[in-house]
């Protein structure tokens, strides 16, 4: 899942920029995108909530299109080394792989303009758990909650269950997952990364999952996620439907545009 970040309309090429994981497609990729269309040749700030492939595959791209950047949050309980061998059980590394266990060993210096003070009001609160508590990447995913204006968004990476209950023992997570208004579902909606406990205190009002075409029974979940959004759900300014649960397989690019009061308007790129 990609997001965007900028604290002026437009993307002005004065202000910070920011990502959330790097991943792309044959048709679009985030390097050429931030290069070529919004013509940066720095990322400020880069989060990777999950440190598997398609959370990263657009990492080498980075350099190849010329981009700088400046600073990678990441979850930092463990070191490029230890990441190598997490990956070497599964097969060989792959080139982004690579360079993210480079980066986990070189990003290690407290940045000049930490994010929450480089971004205009955008703000984020990190959490994840430690290694060697879990050893697998999705349950080492780093949480990353952005809050602008008073609205929160979360970005769970591809956290599991046990990586959720473990989470849910810190009252100061619990704390900021009373005040999520858009949940980016975990694990791009499969079965392994809905907790069932989570909405006991988080009550969304929308579901967003990146998705692809009927795989990994990410659409078994889609009434589950449905029945734990806030009853009005959200207005899709485009299409204007009222929506609970968004997906990428059936809407396209999702752009949420929010204001400084922190109310959010949602287009899509398909009508849905």
């Amino acid at each position: 899942m990609l997001q965007h970040i900028t604290p002026t309309p437009g993307g002005d090429v004065g202000a910070k920029l920011a990502m959330i994981d790097a991943g792309n497609s044959e048709a679009w990729s985030p390097s050429s995108y931030i290069r070529y269309a919004l013509g940066r040749t720095t990322l400020d700030y880069l989060f990777i909530t999950n440190a598997d492939q398609d959370h990263m595959s657009d990492l080498r791209g980075l350099n190849q299109a010329g981009l700088t950047v400046d600073t990678l949050i990441r979850n930092p309980s463990y070191t490029g080394a230890t990441f190598k061998a997490i990956k070497r059980g599964s097969g060989p590394l792959t080139g982004d792989a690579e360079w993210y266990a480079g980066a986990c060993d070189s990003f290690n210096v407290t940045p000049d303009l930490p994010f929450n003070q480089g971004m205009n009001g955008i703000t984020c609160d990190l959490f994840y758990n430690p290694f060697p508590s879990f050893v697998d990447t999705n349950n080492l995913s780093l949480v990353v909650f952005i809050r602008f204006g008073g609205g929160t968004f979360l970005f769970p990476g591809d956290l599991e269950r046990d990586g959720w209950l473990a989470l849910l023992k810190r009252p100061e997570f619990c704390a900021r997952l009373s005040e999520v208004d858009v949940l980016m579902a975990s694990h791009h909606g499969r079965r392994n990364g809905f907790c069932e406990e989570v909405f006991s205190i988080c009550q969304p009002q929308a579901v967003v999952i990146s998705d692809k075409p009927i795989v990994h029974d990410t659409q078994l979940t889609l009434p589950d996620y449905r029945a734990v959004v806030r009853d009005s759900g959200v207005i899709v300014r485009n299409t204007m439907k009222r929506r609970h649960v968004l997906t990428t397989r059936r809407d396209g690019w999702i752009n949420f545009d929010v204001d400084v009061t922190g109310t959010f308007y949602i287009d899509t790129e398909c009508a849905g």
